[in-house]
């Protein structure tokens, strides 16, 4: 797959990445990667990335839709050199677990197939015309990826990472050795497409493990589970940060050992995307909390071997909802889904913003 952006294929960078962990600690090792990205870039560039920690403005920033569409601030990809981007992504690369960096990179280049095929006539977007544009810009393309930091990067103050365009927002505050991921959006369009003869589902993990978990419900279970109703996007999606909802569906309390246990696995598709210390020390907290978590269900409840569902579901807990929601509009739900990241109590590290 042919692209603007030259950027080392990703064993290279996760490999680059673990090697340099090992003689540091995660955030020193993130600090680092930060300040050598930062040091790649001239003054005008600089003052595009860097914003003040408290810039409420640029932290809400953040959409599922292109960026030709919803302006992002900061440095694209595009408008990097190939040592930029490498440096870029490798900064990327430190914040993140080695799955989790694989998953940005799958969505991305998921973009990538958007690009040729609306560059081969095959968009059906409207107002989108040859080469993935609309309005006048262009919409799809793996190169369409912002970054930017809030604060200055540092092993004991508290900093925000952020990297995102298409079906991607990740915000990553950095404090001490947290890594708090919250809120962060993981989509894909196509949600499975194939690249060098090998199938790619993003977030496969994401269907699979809660389809596991709706087949573990008992009848009486599922009864709770599922909701009267259908949902057919995020609840909490963009634009709606500090929104509540309600609990509904069946409480983990109400559920077996091996029912809790899918559970948490599922939860860990989004909480492991940080690199691993940090997602060690969500995961116990999620743990914590888990009889006090609620799972709801909406829309079909079977799936195709290999599809991805096509079902609405919701997880939520004191400190976390998690949402995954295929879009109904304009094609196969099965290959256009949104996932939502957040914890209510801490989104944009304002625990550690507050102190």
């Amino acid at each position: 797959m042919t692209t603007a952006a030259r950027i080392l294929p990703v064993s290279a960078l996760i490999l680059f990445s673990v090697s340099q962990a090992t003689a540091q600690t995660a955030t020193s090792h993130i600090v680092s990667a930060a300040n050598s990205f930062l040091a790649t870039l001239d003054g005008k560039q600089r003052q595009a990335v860097l914003f003040a920690f408290d810039d409420e403005q640029q932290r809400k920033r953040w959409s599922n839709l292109p960026t030709g569409i919803v302006a992002r601030a900061g440095l694209s990809i595009k408008d990097m050199s190939d040592t930029q981007r490498n440096a870029a992504m490798a900064l990327v690369a430190s914040a993140l677990s080695a799955r989790g960096f694989e998953k940005v990179q799958q969505i991305m280049e998921g973009d990538e197939v958007n690009r040729i095929n609306e560059a081969n006539g095959g968009g059906r977007g409207r107002g989108r015309g040859p080469g993935g544009r609309g309005g006048g810009g262009l919409l799809f393309g793996k190169d369409l990826y912002y970054i930017s930091i809030l604060g200055t990067p540092s092993e004991k103050n508290p900093w925000l990472l952020q990297f995102g365009g298409h079906h991607l927002a990740l915000n990553i505050t950095i404090e001490g050795e947290r890594g708090i991921l919250t809120p962060t959006l993981t989509g894909a369009q196509p949600a499975l497409y194939t690249e060098n003869g090998k199938v790619v589902r993003p977030l496969a993990g994401e269907s699979d493990k809660a389809m596991a978990l709706l087949n573990a419900l008992d009848e009486s279970q599922r009864k709770q589970a599922i909701l009267g109703f259908r949902l057919a996007d995020l609840v909490l999606g963009p634009g709606q940060d500090g929104k509540t909802i309600q609990p509904e569906g069946l409480k983990a309390s109400g559920m077996n050992d091996k029912q809790r246990a899918i559970l948490l696995d599922t939860i860990s598709e989004w909480a492991n995307i940080v690199h691993e210390s940090a997602a060690a020390s969500r995961m116990a907290e999620l743990k914590g909390d888990i009889n006090e978590t609620w799972f709801a269900w909406s829309g079909p409840t079977t799936v195709a071997p290999g599809s991805n569902i096509t079902a609405y579901y919701r997880i939520q807990g004191p400190h976390l909802v998690i949402e995954y929601a295929p879009q109904t509009l304009g094609g196969d739900p099965a290959l256009h889904v949104h996932t939502m990241y957040r914890d209510p109590t801490n989104d944009y590290g304002r625990k550690a913003a507050a102190k």
